[in-house]
């Protein structure tokens, strides 16, 4: 054997030896992440990404760990920072597999959470571009847009001395209409684009339909002088909080059948 291919050998065991190395403290970091332990597996996550920065599956159970400790809302310096190190992770995984679903939706999930909501939608966006079938996916640009129109309106109202009675505001002037149409129309739009999407893929979906109301009532401000138009919209508002209220009785039925089974859904 000449040296040259005895020095491959040993590099080859080197590295060998290294791998298993680095699975031993991924195998530890997941069983410290069931048990609840984050910042425990962060630590064996670390050791497993720095033995091995070529593993995906490392840097996404890293990244995930990190994600458990972002608190939702929390604009702390602390929390966006343990954010920033999720997502970093989620984005070297991405770098390797640009349609990495799970990392897609779990920096969707991120962006979400503080609040950077034009990100999130953009990434939900993606996520359905490469599975048209997620309902959750559909059902959370539904939210986002609701959000941000819920938002708008109330401060366009307060401004003009009303408070949101989800009737559609009846009382406001032809200019606080105009400025609610301004703001809210694509919002409102796309809103009830994808939660009638979300709805369409999963028929009992029924915190879809709970949000499908609240947009109606969004749109139902929008009716500048046609009080027809404005009822017609709490009409449809109306009827998918019954759609919602029969969609959680059948869901909680199944919940329950599933329940007698020993958790298996019966065939």
């Amino acid at each position: 054997m000449t040296a040259s291919a005895a020095l491959l050998l040993i590099l080859a065991g080197t590295i060998g030896c290294t791998k298993l190395k680095a699975r031993d403290q991924l195998v530890k970091g997941v069983q410290a992440f069931k048990a609840g332990k984050y910042e425990e597996a962060v630590d064996f996550f670390q050791k497993s990404v720095a033995l091995d920065p070529t593993s995906a599956e490392s840097h996404l159970y890293l990244a995930t760990a990190y994600s458990y400790q972002v608190v939702p809302d929390l604009d702390t310096p602390e929390n966006l920072a343990i954010a920033k190190k999720a997502l970093d992770g989620f984005n070297t995984v991405l770098a390797q597999n640009p349609n990495d679903l799970d990392a897609l939706r779990q920096v969707a999930s991120i962006d979400r959470n503080i609040k950077r909501y034009d990100q999130a939608k953009a990434d939900e966006l993606k996520i359905l571009s490469l599975d048209p079938k997620d309902s959750e996916a559909a059902y959370t640009i539904g939210v986002i847009d609701w959000t941000e129109s819920y938002k708008n309106a109330t401060v366009i109202l307060a401004a003009a001395g009303l408070q949101d009675d989800g009737e559609g505001n009846a009382k406001k002037s032809k200019d606080v209409c105009s400025k609610l149409t301004t703001a809210n129309t694509d919002l409102v739009n796309d809103a009830l684009k994808y939660l009638q999407m979300a709805v369409s893929i999963n028929p009992n979906y029924d915190d879809a339909m709970q949000y499908l109301n609240l947009a109606y009532r969004r749109k139902a401000d929008m009716e500048c002088g046609d009080d027809a138009a404005r009822k017609a919209d709490l009409a449809q508002a109306d009827m998918w909080v019954q759609k919602a209220m029969g969609a959680r009785k059948a869901n909680e039925a199944a919940k329950e059948k599933i329940a007698e089974h020993g958790g298996i859904t019966p065939q």
